[in-house]
């Protein structure tokens, strides 16, 4: 079973995350997907993480589906650290996500 350590991103996050880049609402599935990799590489580049991180998909144990900011895999082919990161790596994606503590396990979805 495949396991990613991130931050959660709700969708309707990163659609108003795209409205404030000046993008209109999605209004089809393809306009949803283009929103969310537009505001996800958008935040991932602003607090500096676009090159040790990954966004995947993953579910919570209760089975919720959530968009992953995921910086690290039990998965080697993930070409991503096994292990969490520093706090260092995570803490402006943190503040920009307005999240407490540090980035938690979840399993891809």
């Amino acid at each position: 079973m495949v396991k990613y350590c991130g931050y959660l991103v709700r969708n309707e996050w990163l659609f108003q995350r795209g409205v404030e880049l000046g993008e209109p609402r999605p209004v089809t599935v393809e306009d949803e997907m283009d929103m969310v990799l537009l505001a996800s590489r958008d935040v991932m580049v602003e607090t500096g993480v676009y090159r040790c991180a990954k966004l995947r998909h993953v579910k919570t144990p209760k089975g919720i589906k959530f968009w992953c900011i995921a910086f690290s895999s039990n998965d080697p082919h993930e070409r991503l650290p096994t292990t969490a990161p520093s706090e260092e790596k995570y803490l402006a994606l943190k503040e920009a996500l307005q999240k407490k503590g540090p980035p938690q396990w979840y399993q891809a979805s």
